[in-house]
């Protein structure tokens, strides 16, 4: 089971901090999880500017140009939010019984452990 999904909220654990132009402390969404890669691709984190080749749509309208968008960072340099503190901490899994229309199924959940320091 994954530790880190799509929608949930995380932070980045290491590389240069803001003053030095880095990303470390910063908090967003995950856009997407890349699995093959160990990747995720965090909302407003690891902006970068990525040159398209002008071209021609159907319409004959003019594309290209510069855009900046998010690339993905590893896995292991984020961690997720405590939703109560909302600070960094490690995700832990349980197994639960659950009853549904009858019948009984045993899942396991994700949960944020006990966060204490800044991680």
């Amino acid at each position: 089971m994954a530790k880190i999904k799509k929608g949930d909220l995380v932070q980045v654990i290491s590389g240069a901090t803001s003053e030095r132009g880095g990303d470390r402390g910063k908090q967003g969404k995950v856009l997407e999880v890349l699995a093959e890669q160990n990747r995720v691709i965090v909302e407003g984190v690891n902006y970068v500017t990525k040159h398209n080749r002008v071209g021609q749509s159907q319409r004959g309208t003019k594309t290209g140009g510069i855009e900046t968008m998010e690339a993905p960072i590893h896995i292991s340099n984020v961690a997720l939010v405590d939703p109560s503190t909302k600070k960094p901490t490690r995700v832990g899994h349980r197994v639960e019984e659950q009853v549904k229309d009858g019948v009984k199924r045993t899942v396991r959940v994700r949960y944020a452990k006990k966060s204490g320091k800044d991680l």
